[in-house]
């Protein structure tokens, strides 16, 4: 039944006060989404977020009028997203928390005759509830069985339909008899609007954690770049510097004329590494103990590393890093 003029201009009128009030919206496909789940929705979003639905026609006409009155308005990229069984959910709130709620309202629903399966089945094997007259049921749809007290028992796992495929008779009775709701439906997020910008929802999924993740594996790429290629950066001249140190103690420990004061800690423990070993007593004896275990790690770390990074006398390819 076609709306009356007075509810198209009310219809109207709401939608472009969203537009106006509201700077994000989602456009959300609701294929297969009952009344009752979407008012489910409407609840939990109450005062986050507005939900609207309508024809496409009536969405269409009343961006155009609004972009009419508001000439320049981004939104006029909304008018190509009506199309098929969508709607659009305002809000100004967190996106992120809006996604939460919109993809976690989600009903399990049995698969029906012609229904274009959203996801792959797969029946488990065991026992199935069905007597042993029904057999001739499972060898049409090609299910090894076997009888097993009295019930009719799957005896190995069975892909039964594929994602993307329409669900037959066949099909949709044996998930019956079995008690199977393998679809679940809900409303799936198609596009983000956000202060005039159109994009895939699954941006979304690139949170602050993953843009850091994504920034220290650049900066570790560029820094092994540099010191493979003996260039330095502001990434590898931390690198550098502790190569170029490496490399000095490497030289001075094998010297018996010249020395540092940073490498003596190096050389006194070549010369004696005794006189490092934790005595085990007194009360100031841990304290010593974590610092000679720290200079001795630093020895052992020196001697496997010493040459990688920098070459003091031109060879080399710039070492380990």
């Amino acid at each position: 039944m076609p709306l009356s003029a007075e509810r198209k201009t009310e219809y109207f009128e709401r939608m472009k006060s969203l537009m106006s009030t509201y700077s994000k919206c989602f456009i959300v496909e609701i294929d297969n989404v009952g009344s009752m789940q979407l008012q489910q929705t409407r609840i939990e979003l109450r005062g986050r977020a507005e939900v609207l639905m309508g024809k496409n026609t009536m969405m269409r006409k009343c961006i155009r009028e609004y972009i009419e009155e508001n000439p320049g308005s981004p939104v006029e990229q909304l008018e190509e997203q009506c199309r098929g069984n969508v709607g659009f959910v305002f809000t100004n709130g967190d996106l992120g928390e809006i996604r939460q709620v919109l993809e976690s309202n989600v009903r399990p629903a049995p698969a029906r005759v012609g229904a274009v399966a959203p996801c792959d089945v797969i029946v488990p094997k065991g026992p199935t509830g069905c007597d042993p007259g029904q057999t001739a049921f499972f060898q049409t749809l090609q299910i090894a069985t076997k009888i097993t007290k009295g019930q009719i028992e799957m005896t190995n796992d069975t892909h039964l339909i594929t994602k993307g495929e329409r669900v037959t008779a066949s099909e949709a009775a044996l998930l019956q008899k079995l008690n199977i709701e393998p679809f679940t439906y809900g409303m799936v997020l198609r596009s983000v609007y956000d202060n005039g910008s159109l994009f895939d929802a699954k941006v979304l999924d690139i949170t602050d954690e993953v843009l850091a993740a994504k920034f220290i594996a650049a900066l570790n790429t560029i820094s092994k770049l540099s010191l493979a290629l003996n260039h330095p950066t502001e990434a590898s001249v931390t690198h550098s510097i502790a190569n170029a140190f490496k490399a000095c103690v490497a030289v001075t420990v094998e010297l018996d004329t010249y020395t540092f004061s940073q490498a003596d800690v190096y050389k006194k423990y070549l010369a004696d590494p005794s006189a490092f070993a934790g005595s085990g007593g007194g009360g100031g004896g841990d304290a010593g103990g974590a610092a000679e275990e720290a200079a001795v790690e630093e020895v052992e770390e020196e001697e496997a590393d010493v040459g990688g990074g920098i070459d003091m006398f031109g060879g080399g390819d710039g070492g380990d890093y």
